[in-house]
C-alpha cells in the first residue's frame, strides 16, 4: 500500500481525537490547579479547540460547547482568572518527554498579523520577510522536536515600554524574563524556564533567529555549558583559525566567503524535508573561526544545494568537534517546526487570541499548545492505522 498523503493524514486526525489522549494529557497539565471547576475548564477549552469551527475564539469554542453561559465562564477562565501556566507548562514538557522523546529544542519567532491596536503586546513592527511594517504581535516559541514531529512547550511575548510598563503590576505571574527588553532574552528566559522543568541541561538548542547576532548567543549560552546551533548571516565577519584552511590567514572574513574557500572539503549530506516527506541530499562543510565577542572558537557550517554558487546557508554551533552532516540535520529540524506550526498550531487557534490580557494570552497559547500535542500524537496513531 502507498504511503498516505499529508492532506489524507491531517482530515484523519481532525476527525480522530481519543478520549484516552485527552484524559491521560489533561489528568497532567491540570493537576496544579486547585478546583475542580478549573480542571474541567480547562479541559473543555482544551476540546474546544480541537473540535470548534472556524477561528478558535472563545464565543466560537463556548457555541461548540452549546452552553450559554459557557462562554462568560470560559472568558473568565482565560482572561481574568489568576491560574499560573507555568506549572500547565512545565506538565505539559515532561509529558512530551515520555511520549516523544525529543532530540532538540528549536527557537523560533512568531509574527501574528493583527487588524487593530488592542490586542496585547501589539506594534507596528518592520517584518524583514515581508518587506513592510506590520501591525503584529511577536512571540517566541521553544519547540521539543523529536525524529520527525514537533511541538511548542514555551512561550516569550516580546512587550515594547509601553506594554512592560502596564503588564507588570497587573500579572502576578509574569516571569522576569517576560520583560526582557531583546529577543535573545526573550529565548534564553524561555529556555531556561524549559531547561529547569524537565532538568536537561545538554539537549541542543538550534535559535532560528535571523535577526540575532550568534556571537551574543555564544556568550549567553556557552558559559552555561548549553550545546546550540544558531542560523548567521552570511555577510557576518569571522576569522579562521582552523588548520585546514591555513591560506585564510588572521585576517577577518565574510562567512560565506570563508566557507567558500573550503568547498573543496564539502561533503554530500542526506535529511528528511518535512515539507515532502522525501530524503535531500545537499553539501556541507565546516570550519573553526572565531568571532568578536565570542568567549571561544566556534564553528562555522554551510550547506549547498547548487555546488558551483554560494552557501546557501550558514550557521554557529559552540559543538566543534561534532560533524558537520549532524549539526546540519540538527539545524534542519527548524523546519519540522515550520512545518507544524502551518499544520497543527494553526488549525488548532495558536494565533486566534485577540484580548488585552496578558495572563490571557499565555493560558490561551499554553491550551493551543496542549492542543499541538494532541493533534500530533494522534496524527501519529492514525499513521499507524493507515
Amino acid at each position: 500500500m502507498s504511503a498516505p498523503s499529508l492532506e489524507r493524514l491531517e482530515t484523519l486526525s481532525s476527525r480522530f481525537v481519543p478520549d484516552l489522549v485527552v484524559d491521560e494529557l489533561c489528568a497532567e497539565l491540570f493537576a496544579s490547579l486547585p478546583r475542580s471547576d478549573q480542571r474541567r475548564k480547562g479541559e473543555v477549552y482544551l476540546r474546544g479547540l480541537l473540535k470548534a469551527e472556524g477561528r478558535k475564539s472563545i464565543r466560537n469554542i463556548a457555541a461548540h460547547v452549546g452552553d450559554r453561559a459557557a462562554e462568560q465562564s470560559l472568558h473568565h477562565f482565560v482572561v481574568s482568572s489568576t491560574w499560573d501556566w507555568g506549572p500547565v507548562r512545565a506538565a505539559l514538557a515532561r509529558y512530551l518527554e515520555r511520549a516523544m522523546r525529543p532530540r532538540a529544542w528549536v527557537v523560533q519567532p512568531v509574527v501574528i498579523s493583527k487588524a487593530g491596536t488592542e490586542s496585547v503586546g501589539v506594534a507596528r513592527r518592520f517584518v524583514p520577510e515581508r518587506g513592510q511594517m506590520v501591525n503584529s504581535q511577536v512571540a517566541f516559541g521553544v519547540w521539543s522536536v523529536g525524529e520527525e514531529q514537533s511541538c511548542p512547550v514555551n512561550w516569550r511575548l516580546a512587550l515594547t515600554q509601553k506594554w512592560r510598563d502596564s503588564v507588570g503590576p497587573l500579572s502576578p505571574n509574569v516571569h522576569e524574563s517576560e520583560l526582557a527588553t531583546s529577543p535573545l532574552e526573550c529565548a534564553a528566559g524561555a529556555v531556561e524556564e524549559l531547561r529547569d522543568w524537565v532538568g536537561q541541561s545538554r539537549r541542543p538548542v538550534v535559535f532560528d533567529l535571523p535577526d540575532v547576532d550568534p556571537a551574543a548567543v555564544a556568550g549567553r549560552f556557552g558559559p552555561a555549558g548549553m550545546h546550540f546551533v544558531a542560523s548567521a548571516r552570511g555577510s557576518m565577519r569571522v576569522r579562521c583559525v582552523d588548520p585546514v584552511l591555513p591560506s585564510s590567514g588572521s585576517r577577518e572574513l565574510a562567512a560565506h566567503q570563508l566557507l567558500l574557500m573550503a568547498r573543496t572539503l564539502r561533503r554530500p549530506v542526506t535529511w528528511l524535508d518535512p515539507v515532502t516527506l522525501q530524503p535531500r541530499t545537499t553539501l556541507v562543510v565546516g570550519v573553526r573561526v572565531e568571532l568578536p565577542q565570542a568567549p571561544r572558537p566556534l564553528l562555522l557550517f554551510g550547506e549547498w544545494s547548487d555546488p558551483r554558487g554560494w552557501p546557501e546557508q550558514c550557521w554557529i554551533s559552540n559543538m566543534t568537534q561534532a560533524p558537520p552532516g549532524g549539526l546540519l540535520r540538527l539545524a534542519k529540524r527548524a523546519q519540522n517546526v515550520e512545518a507544524d506550526f502551518a499544520n497543527i498550531s494553526q488549525k488548532v487557534g495558536l494565533t486566534d487570541f485577540g484580548g488585552r490580557s496578558f495572563g490571557g494570552w499565555h493560558r490561551h497559547t499554553t491550551l493551543a499548545s496542549a492542543a499541538h500535542a494532541v493533534r500530533m500524537l494522534t496524527q501519529r496513531a492514525v499513521e499507524r492505522q493507515v
